[in-house]
């Protein structure tokens, strides 16, 4: 009989002891750290393709125009949000929106996605063979001319049922026998609630109908495996596959709050937060030579190694619009003159309007009407102080304003921050709030202008919603942590491309 080697038999226990040691570590240093993705510019498109062949770079005045004119349009639809049953953002402009890359369909044969993330929605959609868009001639996608068409629905897919609370949540909160009556489902069955029990004769969820600022789409709930990256995926991942589209020919991750978010389906230690580190771009492809950074899981005060350096304001609460990242803005500094927030920034009322809506798909920040002019008079103050020359065509050019002859050697702009709820004082950089460039109207030569807008004018009894948009061109250059455990938004300035660069070596 063979007696057991007993040192053998030890090395191996230190071996297992160790192993699950390194698995604790790596699990540890995946809490605090989180699952990295890379955000990609829809800008960068306008550089080059795949194969490396340069495109003509538009304008900076056209790519500003045309920003500017869709956040109007987009704020304007979430101000008029009680004429419709649900907003969607479908950002159009190149160089104003990031895409993000996912992968739909078995493993064995997965199809990559790329959607435009955004916070100010809470569903994940994309095409899905056949699919019909109208109007879309000529809009972006982050392929360009090589993007691929839509595939058909994900074969490891369902249909959700009209039962679900998902089809509910999908449908804004529409009771669930009102859906299964719409699918079919024999008014005895819907009074036992076994509409979803039968296999042989299944009553899906609805079709859903989308209608946004410039657009709309029809779409069919589903499930399925969706993957975020090589190692991660979501076996039951609950998307929508739209089959027609007016207006936009590309999909959106939905980062919104609501139980439909991408966030929202993953697991608990990645779902309560996510941030994203918007790279510094001033509408120039050769700016984006590295991604933006989106964290999944992030735990930022834990991770001293990435800066620290947060300043937080607290979530208000929106009963109509859940999904919305409301905050309190207060206040917005221009040079030494602070100026109060109109009130309604600062609260949200029972019918959901008010507050300011922290967003990844809009352009360019939008403060109600009041506000803005004082912050333009303001500003236009001490730029005439310095001795800058107002450059009135560029405003009809860009649609922004007040607009200045300017070089980037000029002296003398005033700096601009923004005071949030909880004492967060968030201090812009200049290009942030004003961006020099090259002007084609009245003779050419460098101008700038200030990238705030005007929302629309306040106390208006046809308008409702969010009163001011904090955009993505205000977040570029700042790490944006969404702590919805913690009920609040933070700041933290950063080198997004540092970031990136630090978290993707590990």
């Amino acid at each position: 009989m063979k007696k057991p080697d007993t040192q053998r038999d030890a090395m191996r226990l230190l071996c297992l002891v160790a192993l699950l040691g390194l698995a604790l570590l790596h699990h540890q240093r995946h809490q605090c750290h989180g699952l990295l993705l890379p955000l990609t510019n829809t800008l960068s498109s306008l550089h080059g393709d795949s194969n490396g062949t340069a495109r003509a770079v538009l304008p900076v005045h056209h790519l500003l125009r045309s920003s500017s004119l869709r956040s109007a349009a987009r704020h304007r639809a979430r101000r008029g949000l009680h004429h419709r049953r649900r907003q969607l953002s479908l950002p159009l402009t190149p160089g104003s929106d990031y895409t993000l890359s996912l992968s739909v369909g078995p493993a064995s044969a997965a199809a990559p996605v790329s959607l435009f993330l955004d916070t100010g929605s809470d569903l994940v959609w994309f095409p899905c063979a056949p699919f019909t868009c109208m109007l879309c001639e000529g809009k972006p996608t982050p392929g360009g001319t090589h993007s691929s068409p839509p595939l058909p629905p994900p074969p490891d897919s369902h249909r959700v049922p009209c039962a679900s609370p998902l089809c509910s949540a999908a449908h804004s909160s529409a009771p669930t026998s009102d859906l299964c009556a719409a699918a079919g489902c024999p008014l005895d069955d819907i009074e036992t609630g076994s509409c979803a029990a039968s296999a042989s004769r299944p009553h899906p969820c609805p079709p859903l109908y989308y209608a946004y600022g410039d657009g709309s789409l029809v779409a069919h709930l589903r499930r399925g495996r969706v993957g975020l990256a090589a190692s991660l995926a979501v076996e039951n991942f609950t998307f929508a596959c739209a089959h027609t589209a007016l207006g936009e020919p590309v999909g959106v991750a939905g980062f919104g709050r609501g139980p439909l978010s991408l966030p929202a389906q993953l697991s608990p230690s990645l779902s309560g937060r996510f941030s994203y580190c918007l790279v510094s771009h001033s509408f120039r492809p050769d700016r984006l030579l590295r991604p933006s950074p989106l964290i999944l899981g992030r735990i930022p005060d834990d991770d001293a190694e990435t800066g620290g350096g947060f300043v937080y304001t607290p979530l208000l609460h929106n009963p109509k619009h859940p999904y919305f990242y409301s905050v309190a803005l207060e206040a917005v500094t221009v040079g030494a003159t602070r100026i109060p927030a109109n009130p309604s920034l600062g609260r949200v009322d029972r019918a959901g309007n008010g507050g300011m809506v922290v967003d990844s798909g809009t352009t360019f920040t939008m403060l109600p009407g009041e506000t803005h002019a004082l912050v333009a008079g303001a500003f236009a103050r001490a730029m005439d102080a310095a001795g800058f020359a107002r450059a009135e065509r560029a405003e009809a050019e860009t649609g922004l304003a007040p607009c200045y002859r300017y070089a980037a050697t000029d002296s003398g702009v005033p700096p601009l921050a923004l005071h949030f709820r909880g004492n967060a004082t968030v201090a812009l950089p200049r290009r942030n709030y004003f961006m020099g460039f090259e002007s084609e109207a009245g003779g050419g030569g460098g101008v700038g202008c200030l990238m705030l807008m005007n929302g629309g004018d306040d106390g208006d009894d046809d308008d409702d919603g969010p009163a001011g948009t904090l955009g993505n061109f205000q977040q570029q250059g700042f790490e944006v942590v969404y702590d919805v455990d913690a009920g609040r938004v933070g700041f933290a300035r950063r080198r997004c491309t540092d970031l990136w660069d630090s978290l993707s070596r590990r």
